[in-house]
């Protein structure tokens, strides 16, 4: 970790904010890092129930700060690099990561939501917005394409022709768009309560049935029927029978809240 990134827990609740607000959070390599850092250790805390990702400031994060990642020769060639790398390189992994964890990321999305800020977003399971938030792929802007594991997760949440609406023209989107096009899950003026209501539904299930889940429909959700039904059998053989999905029938039979075992699953 690092001081771009940092990491809070209550109770059973992790939040990983963005610490750069007197830039909008824009994205310099060691806030690259960090992410990265914060997701491998918060996929370790098997005791976590939900990750809440938000940006400090008045913006959840305004994209790749250009001028930083390029400012030397060994960044730019750092950065440049990454493209060459035949699997998911770090750029990527900054939103791809989340996918990983056992649990249900919940992005907070407020002030500007740019490039590779819209990016990390679409990275969480959950995205709820404010009311202020401006959503736009920016790549557009600086005669790129989205190269931070955006399209794999666009593909997910809406259609062709919108992506590429959105992809070509790099337009800035009010939150009402931004929700009707599928980028974002939901509008609230209070993002955080919003997400902590959420959780505590979350709460009351196995978590095991929620790591299965997530990973489950990220698998299927995409794949050929086939598939899908085989990723089904596979998740449902892994929690069937074991502890916590022994206690979910005893929650219900009994009426009592008994208390779940931490995760095996992610």
């Amino acid at each position: 970790m690092n001081d771009r990134v940092f990491i809070t827990v209550e109770d059973d609740i992790a939040t990983v904010t963005l610490n750069r607000a007197e830039k909008h959070n824009g994205v310099d390599m060691p806030m690259l890092r960090g992410v990265i850092a914060a997701q491998k250790k918060v996929r370790r805390m098997k005791a976590l129930r939900a990750v809440i990702l938000r940006g400090d400031g008045p913006s959840f994060c305004a994209g790749l700060d250009f001028k930083s990642v390029l400012a030397s020769p060994v960044s730019a060639f750092a950065a440049y690099s990454q493209l060459w790398w035949p699997f998911r390189n770090q750029f990527q992994t900054w939103s791809l990561g989340w996918r990983r964890l056992g649990v249900p990321v919940i992005a907070l999305m407020h002030g500007n939501c740019f490039g590779a800020g819209l990016q990390l977003g679409l990275g969480a399971d959950i995205r709820i917005c404010h009311p202020d938030a401006r959503l736009s792929m920016m790549e557009a802007k600086w005669g790129l394409v989205p190269d931070m594991g955006g399209v794999a997760l666009m593909r997910e949440l809406m259609p062709l022709d919108r992506a590429k609406e959105l992809t070509l023209t790099g337009r800035i989107l009010d939150a009402e768009t931004a929700a009707a096009w599928g980028l974002v899950t939901e509008i609230s003026a209070e993002p955080e309560h919003q997400a902590k209501n959420l959780i505590a539904e979350i709460r009351s299930r196995s978590p095991d049935a929620v790591a299965g889940g997530k990973f489950l429909l990220q698998k299927a959700w995409r794949a050929g029927d086939g598939a899908a039904l085989r990723y089904e059998r596979l998740w449902q053989r892994r929690i069937m029978g074991k502890r916590n999905q022994r206690i979910a029938v005893k929650r219900n039979q009994q009426q009592k809240e008994i208390p779940f075992y931490n995760r095996r699953l992610g």
